[in-house]
């Protein structure tokens, strides 16, 4: 690490459960971050700000007024710009250091299978069930761990999926995916500005736990939170053995 590091990074460093060895970890580290709205917008500048060496950010949508109310890595100057180019934006201009490549791109199977052998963690902040099968799917293919992360009206919640531990679950033990679901979407049902912030947070924050091997990763555990009253729950979620996606693994 440079003298500029240290310094940059010397809170991390601090940390006992940290210090340099896990600070040139989360440098060395390389995550993809899936979705650049109120989730990936957190996510993405927290990772950036904690110095993950490279980031790549993926998205179709551009910036639209609505989406200011929460998503804190867009201006109003940007409207109108991918949101994935816009978070780039943002992200250099807390550290320049960080490599941020932006895919203005859907998520599909193609991406997926190029980019998951590059990269060390996903981070799914996405907005639609569909995707959110397509990326748990490529997870499980590619033995990458999975960051989840939802919000909607005043309701999270957040966990981490782990292909490679045999009692892990993955999203389709607790969503099958040939389940009817019903959308619910920001546009139809609200969603409480700080909410996507704090989830999207926590995204990160597991994320750099999972890469520099800091503290106890939420594997295996669901987090909800009750942004009306600020009560969390954890509740354990157990692998589903007749899982059509992870249930295949033969582990």
């Amino acid at each position: 690490m440079t003298d500029e590091q240290l310094l940059r990074y010397s809170r991390h460093i601090l940390l006992n459960e940290l210090g340099v060895e896990g600070q040139e970890r989360i440098l060395a580290a390389h995550v993809l971050v899936i979705g650049a709205g109120g989730l990936g917008s957190a996510a993405a500048l927290y990772l950036g700000s904690a110095g993950v060496g490279r980031i790549t950010l993926v998205d179709h949508d551009l910036v639209d007024l609505t989406n200011l109310q929460r998503q804190i890595a867009h201006t109003t100057q940007r409207v109108g710009q991918p949101k994935v180019e816009s978070a780039q934006h943002a992200i250099r201009a807390i550290n320049p250091e960080v490599r941020v490549q932006a895919l203005h791109t859907r998520a599909d199977v193609a991406l997926l299978d190029h980019w998951l052998p590059e990269v060390d963690l996903v981070l799914d902040c996405c907005d639609n069930f569909a995707t959110r099968h397509t990326i748990n799917a490529a997870c499980v293919r590619h033995g990458k761990p999975l960051v989840s992360g939802a919000a909607i009206r005043f309701d999270g919640q957040i966990t981490v999926y782990d292909a490679s531990n045999a009692r892990s679950p993955c999203y389709a033990c607790l969503f099958p995916p040939d389940t009817a679901v019903e959308e619910t979407q920001c546009a139809t049902m609200g969603v409480f500005a700080p909410l996507v912030g704090v989830i999207g947070a926590m995204q990160a924050g597991e994320a750099l736990k999972w890469v520099s091997g800091a503290g106890r990763t939420l594997t295996g555990r669901l987090l909800l939170l009750d942004a009306r009253t600020m009560e969390c729950h954890s509740m354990l979620i157990p692998r589903n053995p007749a899982c059509p996606v992870c249930g295949v693994r033969g582990v």
